[in-house]
């Protein structure tokens, strides 16, 4: 058991303080979950092996009383396994099964385009001795000098928002992915705003959005948690001629809503999708 409540965080940060990794905040937000305090041990990308006495060059990593577990999903796994008495961070086996699909989808739709739009600003907010690494090791991975992939970001975003309209159905039906309250579904993708509204120089979605309110009560969870001051706006992003609509309006009128309660509710429907259609003889 946590000594005094206690467990130890290593967090990952910029220079404004905001953390920085997606999973790092998801793991943040899965220790409050389990009602636990974090004793924050602070620092960015360089020296994490050091700052860890060799456990890891990697985080999130987290220590209770002496154990350490590392990886998002590891210590997502160990906190429900040692502590089921505590609320579940993922009730079920098909929580876990969906959410890796979700996740899957949402790092190719937002996540990794939102960190191309932003990586210099990523670079520039990092701490002065991360600048060297972040921009070696990201320029590696995304094959092009982090100025050129970022330029161009104004014509990027809106498309970026268009795309995230299976969240949005999600979310227009319950309150949290999790249901009726959150689970380790709804800190897995908030990890991913979060890691974005700590370099996005530039707002992301639109102010009335639909994912808004699910967004604001995130970031009201424990205390204000997703309310760093080093954070930017997420919500601003205009549309501009030309551009697709940000986000869809007529949500509701596909996928898996309840519809019809018979021919009165399909009438409408039937008529405009029939219209000018011949009549068969009666």
């Amino acid at each position: 058991m946590a000594a005094n409540n206690t467990i130890t965080f290593y967090d990952l940060a910029l220079s404004t303080g905001a953390t920085i990794s997606p999973f790092v905040w998801a793991t943040k937000y899965a220790l409050k979950h389990k009602g636990f305090d974090l004793d924050v041990v602070p620092g960015g990308f360089t020296g994490i092996l050091e700052r860890t006495g060799g456990k890891t060059e990697r985080l999130p990593a987290i220590v209770d009383d002496g154990e350490w577990v590392l990886d998002s999903w590891g210590i997502v796994e160990y906190l429900d396994a040692k502590y089921p008495d505590r609320p579940a961070l993922v009730p079920h086996e098909s929580v876990a099964a969906t959410l890796k699909a979700l996740d899957h989808w949402f790092w190719g739709a937002a996540v990794g385009p939102w960190m191309r739009c932003f990586c210099a600003d990523y670079r520039d907010l990092s701490v002065p001795a991360d600048h060297e690494y972040i921009t070696h090791s990201r320029e590696k991975m995304l094959g092009r000098k982090l100025e050129d992939i970022q330029a161009g970001r104004e014509q990027r975003l809106p498309g970026i928002s268009a795309a995230l309209e299976p969240l949005r159905a999600a979310l227009g039906q319950h309150d949290w992915l999790g249901g009726s309250s959150p689970n380790y579904a709804d800190y897995r993708i908030l990890g991913g705003i979060l890691f974005t509204a700590s370099v996005c120089k530039t707002p992301v979605l639109a102010n009335d959005d639909p994912l808004r309110p699910w967004i604001e009560r995130c970031l009201d969870l424990y205390g204000g948690l997703g309310r760093h001051p080093g954070l930017f706006p997420l919500f601003g992003l205009e549309q501009r001629e030309g551009d697709p609509d940000l986000f869809n309006r007529g949500a509701g009128l596909g996928g898996i809503y309840k519809r019809n309660t018979g021919p009165d509710s399909t009438r409408a429907e039937t008529t405009k999708i029939t219209e000018g259609m011949k009549q068969a003889d009666a």
